[in-house]
């Protein structure tokens, strides 16, 4: 057996709060161990945030949020309307001089190489943390970004959604 749903969400901090509870009550009723349920749980309200705070304009009031439990995986994909990933700058020759490298701009840091005092950038590396894999992408022939990530699912004892297959 599998699950999967897909809910369309008005860009509003409310929505947050509301994605995290379908995924942790699904989670929870096909048995998915609690430690697995809360990594999911805090990387997709991350991902959610992500996309209220950066994910459009105006015009573009809302975002997508799908999840799949299949086998032993469970895939997650945010999908928003806003202006999507802009590619990282090409890596330029390093300064040689001291007073020149004093001068020259920080690189760009990955989500994995974010500072704890950063105000941007923790919440993918809190997603790259705590799942399996990330995939980000802007999406084909429309603007915006999606945000993919998988997880390894853990099965309590006598978990319904395994004993089903």
């Amino acid at each position: 057996m599998s699950i999967w749903w897909s809910l369309h969400l008005r860009r509003e901090a409310a929505s947050v709060p509301l994605a995290r509870r379908l995924l942790l009550g699904t989670m929870e009723t096909a048995g998915v161990d609690p430690d697995i349920c809360y990594d999911l749980a805090v990387a997709l309200s991350e991902a959610c945030a992500n996309a209220v705070e950066h994910g459009g304009d105006a015009a573009s009031e809302d975002y997508r949020v799908t999840a799949f439990i299949d086998g032993d995986t469970c895939r997650i994909e945010i999908t928003d309307s806003g202006p999507g990933f802009r590619p990282r700058p090409a890596p330029s020759a390093p300064p040689h001089r001291a007073e020149d490298r004093a001068l020259a701009p920080a690189p760009v840091p990955t989500p994995a190489q974010a500072p704890a005092f950063a105000e941007d950038g923790r919440g993918l590396f809190l997603i790259e943390a705590l799942t399996d894999h990330v995939h980000y992408r802007n999406r084909t022939g429309r603007p915006g970004a999606v945000v993919s990530f998988d997880k390894i699912l853990k099965w309590r004892e006598g978990a319904a959604l395994p004993l089903a297959s």
